[in-house]
This record gives C-alpha cells, sequence and structure tokens, in this order.
C-alpha cells in the first residue's frame, strides 16, 4: 500500500492522540503513606522517631517497648503505659520528651530523638495540635471513641484534680478528666465512686463543698451539687437503686450529706456536734442503716436512713467508746450476704469483725502496716484490704495487700507498690488493681514527671494466683481512688 502525503499525516496525528491519551491517563505519583499518622504527623515520626535503632518495628523492644512505625502500634502502649492521651497532649509524655522549650509545657530528660537533633518548635507544636484535636489517625478515626458501653476502670489523681480512665481490656490510660469547678486552686479529689448500673461516675473533693456526676458513656460532666458551707468532703456511699448518695465530711464537727443523684439537689446536711472525726461510711445491705468510721478513737457511728440519731458502737470488748487513738477505724464494707461488717483499723493494723445482729465483735484479723481502702469478692469470699506502710525487702516497694477469707478469717499479706491505696477488683479479666500513691521522694523514681509533679503507679495482681504482674502503668500525681465500671 502506497501511503499518500495525506494518509502519512492522518498516521502521524493518530501517533500523537493515541501518545497523549496514555500520558494523560498515567497514575498522579502517590501520596506517600506514614504509618496512617495524618501526613504532617507522620512526616516527623517516619523521620525523627520511628527511625533505626529507636521507635521502630525492629528496635522497640529496646525503646521503653514503645513502638510508633504506625498509628495501631502508637496505641498499643509501651512499658509505662499510654504515650499519647487523646485531646490531652498535657498529659501525654510523648511531648515531655519531645519537647525542649518550656513555653510549650513539661521538659523531661533525655530529650528525644536521642541524640540527635531537636525537634524544632513547630514541630513540636504539631505533634500538640494533633494530640489536642483527639490524635487522630489518616482517615480521622479517634482511638478508644468508638464503644459507649466499654469497660472501664477510674483512678482518680488527688494531687492534680484530674480522673484517669483506663481501657479495662487493655489497662491502658485512654483518657484524662479534669474534675472540679475551680481551676485557680488544687482542689483535691478523694473519692471516686461509679453508680450500680454502671451509667454514671461521682467524686467528692476534700478542698471544695462539691459532689460531681459523669457519664461513663463518654466521660462527660453532667452536674454538680452543693454539700454545703464545710469542706473535707471525704467519701461516699451510694444506695443499691443508685437514686441517693451519702457523704462524710471529715472534721472535729463532722458533717452527713444527703443527696438526690437523680436531681444532683443537696436533700439533708446534718451533723453540728453529733458525730466528729467522720471518715469511712457504709449503707448495710437492706440500705436502711448507715454506719460512719470515727478516724481517732475505738468506736463507729450507726445511724438509721430517716437520719433519728447517732449511736456509738465500740469495736473492741470495753463496751466503752473512747476518743483516745487507739483503733482509729477507716472504712467499712458489709460480707457478701450483709450478716457481718469489716472495719479497717490503720492504727493498730487490724481489720476487726463484728456481727451485724447486735454489733458484736467477732473477730480481730492482723493485717499489714496502716489497713485503709477495702474490695470484696463474693465468688471467691475474700477480702481485701490495702496497707499503706508495710514495710518490704526491696527499696522500691512500701505497703501491701491483705487477703482475708471471710469464712475463716485467715489472712496473708502481698507486697505490691509504694504506698498502695485504692483497690478494686476486675474479676472478668481476672486482675487485682492497686493505685500506688508514691508520694515521698524515698518512693520509685517516675518515667517521666507531668504538669503536676511526681506520678503514681498502678500495679496489677492475677486474681487467682495472686502473682503480682510486671506490668505497671505510670499515672499522674497521687492515685488514691478507684472505681469499676462493669
Amino acid at each position: 500500500m502506497l501511503y499518500t502525503k495525506a494518509n502519512y499525516l492522518l498516521l502521524i496525528s493518530c501517533i500523537v492522540i493515541f501518545l497523549t491519551i496514555v500520558f494523560s491517563c498515567a497514575k498522579d505519583p502517590a501520596l506517600p503513606v506514614f504509618g496512617d499518622y495524618p501526613a504532617e504527623v507522620g512526616k516527623i515520626i517516619a523521620n525523627k522517631c520511628s527511625t533505626p535503632g529507636c521507635h521502630n518495628n525492629s528496635s522497640y523492644k529496646a525503646a521503653a517497648d514503645l513502638n510508633l512505625s504506625t498509628f495501631d502500634n502508637l496505641f498499643k502502649g509501651s512499658s509505662n503505659g499510654s504515650p499519647v492521651i487523646p485531646f490531652r497532649s498535657d498529659f501525654s509524655s510523648l511531648c515531655y520528651f519531645i519537647n525542649t522549650y518550656p513555653e510549650l509545657g513539661p521538659v523531661n530528660y533525655p530529650s528525644m530523638p536521642l541524640n540527635e537533633n531537636v525537634l524544632s518548635k513547630a514541630e513540636v507544636q504539631t505533634i500538640k495540635n494533633w494530640i489536642d484535636n483527639g490524635a487522630p489517625d489518616i482517615n480521622g478515626k479517634i482511638m478508644w471513641a468508638d464503644n459507649p458501653t466499654r469497660r472501664k476502670y477510674y483512678v482518680l489523681n488527688q494531687g492534680c484534680d484530674v480522673v484517669t480512665v483506663f481501657d479495662a481490656e487493655t489497662q491502658l490510660p485512654m483518657r484524662y478528666i479534669t474534675v472540679g469547678n475551680n481551676s485557680s486552686a488544687p482542689e483535691s479529689p478523694h473519692m471516686i465512686k461509679v453508680s450500680p448500673d454502671g451509667k454514671y461516675w461521682y467524686v467528692i473533693f476534700v478542698a471544695n463543698n462539691i459532689l460531681q456526676k459523669y457519664k461513663t458513656s463518654d466521660d462527660s460532666f453532667v452536674a454538680e451539687v452543693s454539700l454545703g458551707a464545710s469542706q473535707n468532703w471525704n467519701t461516699i456511699a451510694i444506695s443499691n437503686d443508685g437514686k441517693k448518695a451519702y457523704c462524710v465530711a471529715w472534721q472535729a464537727n463532722s458533717r452527713l450529706a444527703v443527696v438526690n443523684l437523680e436531681t444532683m439537689t443537696l436533700k439533708q446536711n446534718i451533723g453540728g456536734g453529733n458525730f466528729s472525726d467522720g471518715h469511712g461510711i457504709a449503707l448495710n445491705n437492706t440500705n436502711d442503716t448507715i454506719y460512719i468510721t470515727r478516724q481517732t478513737g475505738n468506736y463507729i457511728y450507726k445511724i438509721d436512713t430517716a437520719l433519728n440519731g447517732f449511736t456509738e458502737i465500740p469495736l473492741d470488748l470495753t463496751g466503752t467508746p473512747n476518743q483516745t487513738s487507739s483503733l482509729d477505724p477507716h472504712e467499712i464494707i458489709f460480707s457478701p450476704d450483709g450478716s457481718k461488717y469489716f472495719v479497717s483499723c490503720q492504727k493498730s493494723n487490724e481489720v476487726r469483725v463484728m456481727s451485724t445482729i447486735g454489733d458484736i465483735l467477732l473477730q480481730t484479723i492482723n493485717t499489714g502496716q496502716y489497713p485503709l481502702e477495702f474490695a470484696k469478692s463474693a465468688n471467691k469470699n475474700k477480702l481485701y484490704v490495702v496497707c499503706q506502710d508495710e514495710p518490704a525487702a526491696s527499696p522500691n516497694t512500701k505497703g501491701c495487700i491483705t487477703v482475708i477469707d471471710m469464712i475463716n478469717y485467715n489472712a496473708n499479706n502481698y507486697s505490691v507498690g509504694y504506698q498502695p491505696h485504692g483497690i478494686v477488683l476486675d474479676e472478668i479479666n481476672g486482675y487485682i488493681i492497686v493505685s500506688s500513691r508514691n508520694i515521698l521522694t524515698n518512693g520509685p523514681t517516675p518515667h517521666h514527671t507531668g504538669v503536676c509533679g511526681r506520678n503514681g503507679f498502678v500495679n496489677y495482681f492475677n486474681i487467682n494466683t495472686m502473682q503480682l504482674l510486671n506490668k505497671k502503668t505510670e499515672v499522674a500525681s497521687d492515685p488514691y481512688s478507684i472505681a469499676l465500671r462493669p
């Protein structure tokens, strides 16, 4: 076939059109994906943090067990807990170690990346902004925001006016919630309680006169109520139906406040010399009688829920109430069947067992030094009491749990943490969870120092074997009280 000039030009035009179509349809080069982090964050982490010899897949075991190679690996935590708390860069230890600019928050050493150039101020601010916006992945996913019925436990930090929220499944801190209503002064939250139905949690304060209510579904604030002019509010007991709270103020002329939890209104506030040095509080199983410990002396108080008057119940065989420091009752808890109650006596290092009928002393059980808070297992018929000052062979251990058989009263001590105080049982996952205050300077040095100073710890026992687990999670200052959301 002979090509004319016209055919030749037509052929050339077809080739040009074909090549234009082919090259115009070619894909643009893909943008780099940095472990599912948002690009501006992932670029910093990939080039400065998740690098050979540091927090990458090959080296993270020697770098505090923290793998930053992907978003999912970050939120598996480290040997110290969660380095990133969504929405709270001020409680995210990752920020402490990449930051060398005091105006941007706490500065911890050694600075990261180790033995390399520090991050610029703009890079640190980028990480902080990302965390304060929830630390989302490239698709906008925010960790632990997907399940309103998630099982949780709450650690109240008395030295920081915050509550650390843990995911019960992974035992990782997932949120920090600021509590109280006065940002200009410490309010010292003292006790946290979860409602019997698991829908709400409540906080009471030593240095404020309020009771606050929060939802467990998203840990949002619901309401607060003034308990009266007094402060030093210490403890809470909630009725079985979740409708009432009974709150005690620990002072010379103690107060008892009764709150309607449905409307968050104060129903009654009594005291005025009727009882003194009140601290621990418990309701009997039928919820018609209130028991309150007298922090100094040998006796406790008993009052019906109609508030008709206080009866003094000696815990020893003298039969006579005495205000002189001797037993110094701290807390009360009832047996599962309600037939007896147990009182921790912090001065005498004992738990006293009393019959509910007649309030008669049944047994005296020796514990570790300075017994305080209780947890009980109806399934195992065991009572667990934290003893804050029990000496230990290790210089980094001070305190124990005394485990008591509620039937035969046998007791054994198990060393744990440093100044343990709060305790809760997670029987589904098989843990005894203990918060260690660690407020003495000769206690174990925290991995990092946060916005409130010296951190405390959360420790774990296997509830079946009483083996103390290696895991130890660092939390904000003075973790004092724990509550579990079932």
